[in-house]
């Protein structure tokens, strides 16, 4: 049995997003994930595979076990339940609250978590769009595509933002780049300059790093 310590639970979360995003799990990536050292990568692979919580698929690859998975699950929850108290009660900026729900994820108690939840009136999705998964039952954590995708002169609405850099964030937050705005995308600059969007008849810029971190989908043709 593998005790559920802060960094058990920080190593489950980032496999979990890991290969949500769809990319294989392997000891490098979670180091760079993690910002540890690959050894402390390595001794808590060995301790999350006795614990039934994390399996190889191949000599590289990382896979959470159906145990795992759950455990993971827990986790996110929590973290996207905070995330949207801090942002819908005491009005931390969304571009802040990912760091803040970091620090207190790991002391929440399943029935203080329960009462957020009530209070909050039990949201399906945090600030950032992702979807906050439920206490018991399926969850669906699928990425729609991302904007650096999207084709030119499409409309094109924002269903989730990525949340892992807040320099970014706050960029876009900014320019009016939210879960459920609906924006034009227009011209792509060539030789790796920005795609152009139009958001409330406001037109800017964004390079490649930003728009691969804003995911929706298009809504009709021509804007």
């Amino acid at each position: 049995m593998v005790t559920m310590s802060r960094a058990t639970e920080d190593y489950l979360k980032a496999i979990y997003h890991v290969a949500h995003r769809g990319q294989p799990v392997t000891t490098g990536l979670l180091a760079s994930e993690l910002g540890v050292s690959a050894p402390s990568v390595s001794a808590m692979v060995r301790r999350l595979e006795d614990g039934g919580l994390l399996q190889r698929v191949d000599t590289r690859a990382l896979r959470l076990t159906e145990s795992g998975e759950r455990a993971a699950l827990r986790v996110v929850r929590r973290h996207r339940l905070l995330e949207t108290f801090l942002a819908r009660v005491l009005d931390v900026p969304w571009d802040e609250v990912h760091a803040e729900a970091e620090q207190l994820e790991h002391a929440l108690s399943e029935r203080l978590e329960d009462r957020i939840d009530a209070a909050l009136g039990h949201p399906t999705h945090d600030p950032h769009g992702d979807p906050i998964p439920p206490r018991d039952g399926p969850h669906e954590e699928g990425w729609s595509a991302a904007l650096d995708s999207a084709p030119t002169g499409c409309r094109f609405q924002v269903d989730r933002v990525s949340d892992r850099d807040s320099a970014a964030l706050r960029h876009l937050g900014e320019r009016g780049v939210f879960p459920g705005v609906v924006l034009d995308v227009e011209e792509q600059e060539p030789f790796g300059g920005p795609r152009w969007i139009r958001v409330g008849g406001q037109r800017h810029p964004l390079g490649t790093p930003l728009t691969r971190l804003v995911h929706g989908h298009v809504l009709d043709g021509r804007a």
